[in-house]
């Protein structure tokens, strides 16, 4: 409303003052008038704002009418966009669709294939089943289109016809059969999901088509192969045997291994395998590269469902390359690697640090999965380093994530019975926090621990009656009186106090406390009567007018079997029976124990229930079906659209003629299968792409290639004469060739008679040019006798390259390679080790021009005094060093303490609370001892990195009550890692290695036996044997820990002379000393 000037007031002519709260405003008004305007871009804007609209969710339905008329539009980009509006609410608006029937009959005869795919799209959205006798119409000429974008748009239309009537089902088998038949990459994941969604039971229309999908499967878009592995997993369970029936039994395949050889032992193993099955297995495994993360876990959920279990392990480094996706991916795969983990562990155990966990960054059900996985994985060998990282998570702000990580400690100690009392004191620990749900976790874990267990545990349990005060968590407080109860009659000096405890506050109780009240003074009435009497018939009262129905019916059964009225009766005889029975133990099981049950990688699996449309996986057959069913009859197929006969050669229908993948083919085994497929396909391509005015760029270019350079296919001949040798080239091979084969004529093809030829062909001659002969590798040659070695070994040298270049593209990245990990302390039952050992480690590595780590072959038992008795109050440490990896580090020394209290108390909590460490050196910590009992021994792990030095290492024990400042100092000999190398290595290195390098001297020796000479030499020093020929001459080879430098021992015998070759001079001068030492004793 406005006002004049006289003051009366009118109605403002605007809309837009007021038209967000009247009727009467028009919505998308100046949409409409620019989709009737008579200029194309009116009507280009106007489509690309409603398309817009559509794709932020907003409702564009009120402007159907106003679209639909513009199906006539010339213009090829508004038709485009009419038809995209329509397809999405063809469904919705079927009235006015139905209206606009004859123009999408006519858009289907377009000259743009794009237009054709889009009227079939829209005419197949109208979901009425008055026309689905005209969309079956539109199916079946689209089903023999030239563009494969059009039959790949009638495949999608053939499952949308279906839902509409399915008495038509028939009729779309028979149009799916002509469509799975089609050699064009882009129609063969749409028919197969198309033949999923309509006759998915018709295996027998897979059979002749199989081999055929499996060798196109590299080449089909992403969505395709994920929908073609699906597929094919499925129908290979029905049609192949088990193959851990008939295979080896499963070995590891190591993930560090070259691929070839990984190739060569998979393939003898497999000998039985069918060769079908193989072939889709061989033609998946390239697709683990792949950038779609779906088409990766398809591959591994076949790899896990058809492969025998010695392959399994090429799928562990593809699917922890997707643990670098985002979050949602992430939470899939750590759902398919707690499957796999539950099963077998040694597959990711060399993987461990990619399963730690980021508590700040990463959401809580990324954090659940990656704490399941790395409790699956524990076992004695890295349960050190995973109880340290669980310590670290249990301080977590996230009490979802913690109460988690109590319940994985509970599990681990479960699972690994010598880490049971250390987890059980880590649990007591955990009671102390405030953090109210972990305290609450840590008491039930800590009851189901106590009874697996079945030992007496009574200073636990006094432990946790004498705190039940400080808890609050109901459930905490439920299992502590249950605990009490279950061991009464080992408590009943302080059973019957927390009962009168618990009296008090029994109105206040949260009702699961207030059943295991009532359950504990039933039974200590039954236990000690004389004192819990009265407090047993006063909990009782409580309960029997509780606003609990449930506790009040619990109190009258309680009281009728233990407070009878008849004292003689058959109840109360029996009542102890009933109420102090022994309860089975609980079990401490994984939440996704049931989850095998599913096919990985689907919703179901990730659910953890079944879904709607999910189908479980076929039953493997018990006997081999037949074969033969996948051989395809070489009959020539008939073209469903017209051809270019100007550009058609003879050898071009004589291609077309020929079967698309021949059984020779499918029967030869490596890359003659490959390169005959990839050939046959490309050319097939071509062929469709020719022939379609509006084909992709690459079947255009494919096309034209095919018909400047006409090639008579040739296959391998049956058997080669004298002087003819058959040459098998690699694609690198025939790359480096084609530059060469643009200047010079194609030589002719060879007289050898091919499988395929016919009788009457007569062979060409042969051209005698060299050059030529060279020019065409993959061509059947003529060759002397004389030069026939000289050409085997070149065309072996070609092909095992080529092998290890194809090979070396399926080497996944290896960013997923940690270092195994090593058990805290190792026991090893002989101090020393066979010396034949070191020979046995030089000769299973390559040492040719290197020097190479090994284990070492003498750990020492001896250890030094690092705390003793009267300084420690108690408290003894000794110190050793193990000679073993650390599990921090591979430069650090690994040193073993040793714990004692010799003292009459309890030592809580010992730890290192401080360090004091010069430049370069480093101290990794053990987890902190939670509590030593007098008389009590237990070890721990320390890592220290010296730097290559002696100097020592200062840091400080301390309990909980005192702090005792120590040191460690490293003998030089300490300093090195056991390596060794090649004898002539060795030689090489100490020339260089000479000078100021080098210190010697002349040494007596005690020792007249090269074993004894050897083995005083290895109880000084960690180094390894060097093999050699010298029978005067004994030599030891190491690295520093620190700066990997080698370190050179020699001895000779003939001269008595002692020599240490090393950069850096301090170390060979001390080694010198203390060696001399050791060999003149």
């Amino acid at each position: 409303m406005t006002t004049d000037e006289n003051g009366e007031t009118t109605k403002s002519e605007s809309r837009f003052s007021t038209g967000f709260f009247t009727s009467s405003f028009k919505k998308h008004e100046d949409l409409k008038e620019m989709l009737d305007s008579s200029k194309d871009h009116h009507k280009l804007e106007a489509m690309k704002r409603i398309i817009g609209m559509i794709a932020k969710g907003k409702d564009a339905s009120e402007l159907f009418p106003a679209v639909v008329k513009n199906v006539v539009a010339k213009n090829v980009e508004v038709k485009k966009l009419v038809y995209v509006y329509l397809e999405r609410y063809a469904e919705e608006q079927q009235d006015l669709a139905l209206l606009s029937i004859s123009t999408f009959q006519k858009a289907l005869k377009d000259s743009n294939q794009l237009i054709r795919a889009s009227a079939l799209r829209v005419l197949s959205s109208i979901r009425v089943p008055m026309i689905a006798p005209i969309v079956m119409l539109a199916i079946k000429e689209a089903c023999g289109d030239m563009s494969p974008y059009v039959r790949k748009t009638a495949a999608h239309a053939i499952p949308k016809l279906y839902s509409v009537d399915e008495d038509m089902k028939e009729e779309l088998i028979g149009l799916l059969e002509k469509l799975l038949s089609d050699r064009t990459t882009l129609v063969a994941g749409s028919c197969v999901a198309a033949f999923e969604n309509v006759c998915p039971e018709r295996t027998d229309l897979i059979h002749r088509n199989y081999r055929k999908l499996c060798n196109l499967l590299v080449d089909v878009d992403e969505w395709g192969q994920m929908m073609i592995i699906n597929m094919l997993t499925r129908y290979a369970r029905t049609q192949f045997l088990n193959p851990h029936t008939i295979t080896d039994p499963p070995k590891n395949v190591s993930d560090n291994e070259d691929s070839e050889d990984s190739d060569d032992a998979i393939n003898k193993k497999s000998t039985e395998l069918d060769s079908d099955h193989r072939l889709l297995l061989k033609n998946c495994r390239p697709l683990l590269q792949s950038r779609n993360s779906a088409v990766v876990i398809s591959v591994c959920q076949l790899f896990y469902h058809l492969a025998p279990a010695e392959e399994l392990p090429i799928i562990i480094k593809p699917i922890l390359r997707l643990l670098r996706a985002h979050r949602e991916v992430q939470a899939v795969v750590l759902n398919i690697i707690v499957s796999l983990s539950s099963i077998k562990k040694s597959y990711f155990e060399n993987h461990l640090k990619s399963f730690y966990i980021r508590p700040s960054s990463e959401p809580t059900h990324i954090k659940l999965l990656k704490l399941e996985i790395l409790t699956n994985l524990a076992n004695e060998s890295n349960i050190g380093s995973i109880l340290k990282e669980f310590q670290f998570y249990v301080a977590s702000s996230d009490r979802r994530f913690a109460a988690a990580v109590v319940q994985a400690i509970g599990r681990c100690a479960n699972m690994i019975t010598a880490v049971t009392e250390q987890c059980l004191s880590g649990l007591m620990g955990l009671m102390a926090t405030k953090n109210e749900a972990v305290v609450a976790e840590s008491v039930v874990v800590i009851k189901k621990l106590l009874q697996q267990q079945g030992d007496d545990n009574v200073a636990i349990i006094v432990h946790m009656a004498k705190i039940i005060d400080k808890i609050t968590v109901p459930m905490a407080r439920a299992s502590i009186l249950w605990l009490i109860g279950e061991n009464c009659t080992k408590v009943q000096k302080y059973a019957p106090d927390v009962l009168r405890k618990m009296a008090k506050t029994f109105s206040q109780e949260d009702d699961i406390v207030k059943m295991q009240i009532v359950n504990l003074a039933a039974k200590l009435y039954l236990t000690n009567q004389r004192q819990v009497k009265l407090l047993t018939q006063y909990v009782f009262n409580l309960a029997k007018y509780d606003a609990n129905y449930d506790l009040r019916d619990r109190v009258r059964l309680v009281r009728a079997l233990i407070l009878p009225k008849d004292p003689k009766g058959p109840l109360s005889k029996h009542a102890k029976k009933f109420i102090l029975a022994s309860k089975p133990a609980p079990k401490l099981e994984s939440h996704f124990k049931d989850r095998s049950q599913f096919q990985i990688g689907s919703l179901s699996h990730y659910l953890n229930e079944k879904c709607e449309g999910y189908q479980d996986l076929p039953e493997w057959p018990t006997e081999q079906p037949d074969s033969s069913v996948r051989n395809v009859v070489e009959t020539p197929t008939k073209v469903p659209w017209p051809v270019n006969k100007e550009k058609t050669t003879k050898d071009d229908r004589r291609k077309s003629s020929s079967k698309f993948y021949s059984d020779s083919e499918e029967s030869d085994a490596g890359s003659g299968e490959e390169s005959s497929g990839s050939t046959e396909s490309s050319g097939s391509e071509s062929e469709s792409g020719d022939e379609s005015g509006s084909g992709s760029a690459s079947e255009t270019e494919n096309s034209s290639s095919a018909e400047s350079e006409p090639k008579p296919a040739v296959k391998t001949a049956p058997k080669p004469t004298k002087n003819v040798k058959v040459e098998e080239s690699s694609e690198s091979d025939s790359s480096e060739d084609a530059s060469d084969e643009s200047d010079s004529p194609s030589p002719p093809p060879s007289p050898v008679k091919t499988k395929k030829e016919s009788p009457k062909m007569k062979p060409k001659p042969v051209a005698t040019d060299k050059k030529k002969m060279k020019k065409k590798p993959s061509i059947v040659q003529l060759s002397d006798e004389s030069s026939s070695e000289n050409s085997d070994n070149q065309a072996a040298s070609k092909s095992k390259g080529a092998a290890t270049t194809v090979e070396s593209l399926l080497n996944l990245d290896d960013d997923f390679n940690p270092p195994a990990t090593v058990p805290a302390a190792i026991t090893i039952p002989e101090p020393l080790l066979p010396v034949q050992a070191a020979n046995d480690a030089a000769q299973q590595i390559d040492i040719t021009n290197k020097v190479e780590p090994i284990p070492a072959t003498f750990f020492p038992q001896t250890s030094a005094e690092l705390l003793n008795r009267l300084v420690g109050k108690g408290l003894t440490v000794n110190y050793r060093f193990t000679r073993t990896p650390s599990i921090y580090n591979d430069h650090l020394i690994n040193v073993e303490l040793t714990f004692k209290n010799q003292s009459s108390e309890i030592i809580p909590g010992v730890h290192i609370s401080a360090k004091k460490l010069q430049k370069g050196h480093e101290l990794f910590e053990f987890p902190t001892i939670n509590q030593l009992v007098p008389g009590s021994v237990t070890t721990a792990s320390i890592g220290i990195g010296f730097n290559d030095s002696t100097q020592p290492v200062n840091f400080t024990l301390s309990s909980f009550n005192d702090n005792f400042p120590v040191s460690i100092s490293c003998p030089v000999g300490e300093l090195l890692q056991s390596a060794t190398t090649s004898e002539d290595y060795f030689k090489t290195l100490q020339t260089k290695l000479s000078g100021l390098h080098e210190s010697s001297c002349k040494v007596a020796l005690q020792y007249s036996s090269f074993e004894g000479l050897k083995m005083r030499v290895l109880r000084i020093a960690n180094v390894g044997v060097v093999a050699g020929c010298d029978t005067d001459i004994v030599r030891f080879c190491a690295r520093t820990a620190a700066a990997q430098l080698p370190v050179l021992i020699s001895i000779n015998l003939t001269k008595t002379k002692l020599t240490v070759n090393c950069e850096q001079m301090v170390v060979a001068s001390m080694l010198l000393k203390q060696l001399k030492a050791a060999l003149e004793e």
